[in-house]
């Protein structure tokens, strides 16, 4: 999915001429689900390895993981985060990574990318994730923790503010907190937010 930003045009204080505001680049997420042949799953874990590897000393990359599949499946994704879209550019378009994916096509039937801008990256969940719930469960439950943390640590000190600011103060500190806490946490949940649907 490809997210684009219109520049803003700001007066400059001091000229009193117009200049454009640059967008504040935002982290990329890109995960690819790979179906892997039974007798090749060990070679593609050391692949696997090798690429995240590679991939870490690319400028803006912020860190990768390999979810494995779970029982009766043989889809494996692999998860990794650039800081924008130049950086996970520069990745796409490396010799390198040319080098490893024409290396990785003898181990797959089948091979799907998502890909997700900003606030999608609070989860960094499979193409293909689990029952829904369980995403809604987890960010309820983080959601509660951290109002929670608000109302007891924070309120007592801006108790007299105006309501207005109280509320804008609350919102900021829980999205931030959720922006950098949800990766973690549904990297470390992977397997129960991958639990299989009943059909």
């Amino acid at each position: 999915m490809t997210v684009s930003t219109r520049l803003r045009s700001l007066p400059d204080r001091l000229t009193g001429t117009i200049v454009a505001r640059q967008p504040t680049p935002e982290p990329v997420t890109v995960t690819v689900a790979r179906v892997v042949r039974p007798d090749q799953q060990n070679a593609f874990e050391r692949w696997a390895a090798e690429v995240q590897e590679v991939a870490a000393g690319f400028p803006g990359h912020l860190g990768s993981s390999l979810l494995r599949p779970g029982p009766g499946s043989d889809e494996y994704h692999l998860v990794y985060r650039f800081r924008d879209d130049e950086s996970l550019a520069a990745w796409e378009r490396s010799p390198e990574r040319r080098e490893a994916l024409d290396r990785v096509h003898q181990l797959v039937e089948d091979e799907r990318v998502a890909r997700a801008v900003g606030l999608q990256t609070f989860f960094a969940v499979p193409a293909r994730p689990g029952p829904a719930w369980r995403s809604w469960l987890l960010t309820v439950a983080v959601v509660l923790l951290f109002t929670s943390t608000f109302q007891l640590l924070v309120v007592p000190f801006v108790g007299d503010w105006p309501w207005p600011a109280r509320l804008l103060l609350s919102a900021a500190y829980v999205v931030t907190a959720l922006r950098l806490s949800m990766p973690r946490l549904s990297r470390w949940l992977g397997p129960w937010l991958q639990g299989s649907r009943r059909r």
